[in-house]
């Protein structure tokens, strides 16, 4: 059985165009897939169904053999402790430390008021060693670089203790030397048996990284197959014909 099963989906934001159009795959447990695709092609709107941070217009998600969508308040809020999200943009609270913001990555399995135990601030603790930050546990994240900053999303994500995680577009914004260090995070985080899903820009990174891609294209899925698959021709089938690979 698949971890994650993807069936017909379909998203549109006005009921007239379609941002997502009868995607549907299945993610295995280990997988490392790419997402590759122009900027508006569907990757983020696919992350954010698949985690219900939007809702799909039609189509089935399954988890685990059972439907996502069909889930209750408790049940999305135990599912989301299973899928972990990075985002481009970090989504940290700069003020706080760098320790304090990997422990907001436990919000979800206690209330609100209740404190962090002993053994979440060791595993906040092992989660900033796993990404090579423990020197900076008490640095606020805004004395920290943009590479830095993504490597403390990533250990919040690993606080979950996840078996996917979703990382939507995380070296958009850095430099080509950074983005690849963050891809091997990522990469090792894989090869301890948790899934991966991430949309990015560049084929080589997927070539890389991951062992699946799926390209979309204006909401449709126009690939999918090993990174090695992806030659010249179907560069430009996911890009367009005046692009050229970088």
């Amino acid at each position: 059985m698949p971890q994650l099963q993807i069936r017909d989906l379909r998203k549109s934001y006005d009921n007239k165009t379609f941002a997502l159009e009868g995607i549907s795959f299945g993610v295995e447990k280990g997988d490392f897939i790419i997402l590759l695709g122009l900027s508006g092609s569907g990757k983020s709107t696919l992350l954010r169904c698949l985690n219900r941070l939007i809702e799909p217009t039609s189509g089935e998600i399954l988890f685990e053999g059972t439907s996502v969508q069909d889930f209750n308040r408790t049940q999305l809020r135990r599912y989301r402790l299973h899928i972990a999200m990075v985002f481009q943009q970090f989504n940290l609270i700069k003020n706080l430390t760098v320790l304090t913001n990997v422990l907001t990555g436990r919000l979800g399995s206690h209330g609100p008021f209740s404190p962090f135990t002993e053994r979440e601030r060791e595993l906040a603790e092992k989660c900033l060693s796993r990404v090579g930050l423990s020197e900076f546990a008490r640095k606020q994240v805004k004395q920290l670089s943009g590479g830095q900053q993504q490597r403390v999303a990533i250990a919040r994500a690993l606080m979950q203790e996840p078996s996917v995680i979703l990382a939507d577009e995380p070296v958009a914004s850095l430099d080509p030397a950074t983005a690849d260090s963050i891809m091997q995070y990522l990469g090792e985080i894989n090869r301890d048996g948790i899934s991966v899903i991430c949309s990015l820009h560049f084929l080589s990174l997927a070539r890389r990284y991951g062992n699946r891609v799926i390209a979309l294209k204006d909401g449709l899925k126009v690939f999918e197959g090993l990174p090695g698959e992806i030659d010249n021709a179907r560069f430009k089938q996911i890009y367009g014909q005046d692009s050229e690979e970088i």
